[in-house]
Formats: structure tokens, C-alpha cells, sequence
């Protein structure tokens, strides 16, 4: 079987696999997720590196996830570059009413969260972290958070900085300077930051893209209707031939040539070989990705 593609992670010289793991389906019934059947996180974690893919994002937000990564694949610590978040809280049940998935972003929280994170997962460094929730620039100035990671990079425990970031607070970001890489949404239905990858790109940082199958198929569970409407109104079932939706979709998504990965999350080993199927493949045609690109914008679907 031939080997995942990969492409280098930004400035980090990291070499990730095009399809990476994320790993918020392996949190539990606690955080709004399902509850895992006995060896089913053992099963597809350790499925995941047997596939080749070695890139795996969590965080601290996601319930039992960063715990069973330690406990199942950590003695495989060398396979997979792994990714966490800070700026969650630590302890969970000290959230202000109402505001169950807070994030601080000072010093004595980021540090606590990577430490924490470092003993869930057994291991001796984070090789990205990630302030989540993308906050301000004027907060993380306001705290010190940039300097708190770097001083932790000093230490060894973490090795590149980053920022799940959204508009319009990616672009003061990206402006900044200093971080490695940005996790970014994206897909064929959710183009709103598909030029600001690109400038981000351009100024050095690698780019992980997440939904980047828009969150599943519609009418499964996982799917957002609203998302999906535009599928339709965009015509796209013509382009298919004999691809279903979500290689497509996957495959839209890879065809960005800033992308460095791009993590899709599943408990269900048999959608995870449809994933690697699809990145294995490569990106569409450029007569179909042009032409989805066409529907889209006539569709209302213009990238900002």
C-alpha cells in the first residue's frame, strides 16, 4: 500500500501526513461526546498509527482524549508529532456560571494546562501548542501568553507554537509574527478563510485545516443542515462521477496548496480507511476543482 503523501508543516520543517487525526472523538460522554465501547480508543489510536498517519491533535477541552492517547500509543511516542492546546482550563469545575468551556490565557493557567498535558500523555514534550479559542492579540499581550510559551519552548516542553485561529483574529495573528502554524476551518463549504490561509502561508506558518469534510454527511448526526444547503445549491452531486461526498470533500480540501494537514476525527475504523482511500488519491482534477470553485461562487459561496 503506498504511503501517505506529506508536506512540510510551515517553518517547522516538520514532514506531516496530509490526513491527520483528530482526536476530540476519543473525549467521552463527559464533554458532549459518546460514550467509547471497551478497547475502542486502544482500537482506533493505535489503528490510526498502523495506517501510517503521523499527526494527532487534541486538548485539554476534550474530555478523556489527551489520557487515552498516554495510556494507548505513548509507547509509540516516536510515529506521530502530537499537537495539544492551551488557554483551557485546567480544572474544568472552576468555570465561571455558564461559560463551561472558558479559556484564560495567563502565565499560571497555559503553564499548569501544558504540564497537565505532558503527564495525561506520557510524554516529555508537546511538539505543537496551540492557544484555542483564538483569542485577541490584546489579550494574549495583556497576559504574556506568547512569552509564557516561548519560555516553555526554552524548556524543552514545547517545541513550536501555534494558534487555532479564526477571523477576524487571525489576521492581527498572522501579523504578529511569531507563530509556527495555524489550525484553521475550512472546506468546499466553508471558503471564508480560504485567502487568509494563503497569507498566513505566505508569512511562513504551517496550516492545519480542521472540518475540513464540513462535519460530516447531513441527516448522520454530524452535519450542519445550513452548511449542506449550499451542496445542493451549488450542484456539486454532477461532480462526483464515481467519488462519494466526502472523498470530494476531502479531496477539495487537499487540493489548497497552502495546506500542510488537514485532521478528520472517527470512532469508525471503516471510515477512516474511506479517509486514507481519499488523501491517497490526491487532490481533485483541476477541470473539477475549478469548476466546484465556479458553482460555489455562483452559489453565494465567494472566499472573503
Amino acid at each position: 500500500m503506498a504511503d501517505l503523501p506529506k508536506r512540510v508543516l510551515g517553518r517547522t520543517g516538520l514532514e506531516v501526513t496530509v490526513l491527520g487525526f483528530g482526536a476530540m472523538e476519543l473525549r467521552g460522554p463527559g464533554r458532549r461526546g459518546r460514550p467509547l465501547a471497551p478497547g475502542q480508543a486502544q482500537q482506533v489510536l493505535n489503528g490510526v498509527l498502523d495506517a501510517g498517519i503521523n499527526f494527532i491533535d487534541t486538548s485539554i477541552d476534550y474530555g478523556e482524549s489527551e489520557e487515552n492517547i498516554g495510556k494507548y500509543i505513548s509507547h509509540r511516542r516516536s510515529e506521530f508529532f502530537l499537537a495539544s492546546k492551551c488557554g483551557c482550563l485546567v480544572d474544568p469545575s472552576s468555570a465561571p456560571p455558564g461559560e463551561r468551556f472558558a479559556h484564560i490565557f495567563t502565565r499560571k493557567n497555559i503553564t499548569d494546562g501544558v504540564g497537565q498535558s505532558l503527564r495525561r500523555m506520557k510524554t516529555d514534550h508537546l511538539d505543537l501548542v496551540q492557544f484555542h479559542s483564538s483569542p485577541s492579540r490584546q489579550v494574549l499581550e495583556q497576559e504574556g501568553a506568547i512569552q509564557t510559551l516561548l519560555d516553555l519552548k526554552r524548556e524543552g516542553k514545547v517545541w513550536f507554537i501555534a494558534s487555532s485561529s479564526t477571523l477576524p483574529n487571525l489576521a492581527d495573528h498572522i501579523k504578529m509574527g511569531v507563530f509556527d502554524a495555524f489550525q484553521i476551518p475550512y472546506s468546499a463549504l466553508q471558503r471564508e478563510h480560504e485567502a487568509v490561509i494563503a497569507q498566513a502561508a505566505q508569512a511562513g506558518a504551517g496550516i492545519i485545516i480542521r472540518g475540513g469534510v464540513a462535519r460530516g454527511v447531513p441527516g448522520a448526526g454530524q452535519g450542519v443542515e445550513d452548511i449542506w444547503k449550499l451542496w445542493d445549491r451549488a450542484q456539486l452531486q454532477e461532480l462526483l462521477h464515481d467519488m462519494s461526498q466526502m472523498e470530494f470533500m476531502l479531496r477539495f480540501t487537499i487540493t489548497h496548496p497552502d495546506l500542510s494537514t488537514t485532521i478528520v476525527g472517527t470512532l469508525n475504523p471503516a471510515h477512516l480507511k474511506e479517509n486514507l482511500a481519499a488523501v491517497r488519491k490526491g487532490p481533485l482534477p483541476a477541470t473539477v476543482y475549478s469548476e466546484a470553485k465556479r458553482r460555489l461562487a455562483a452559489a453565494g459561496a465567494v472566499p472573503a
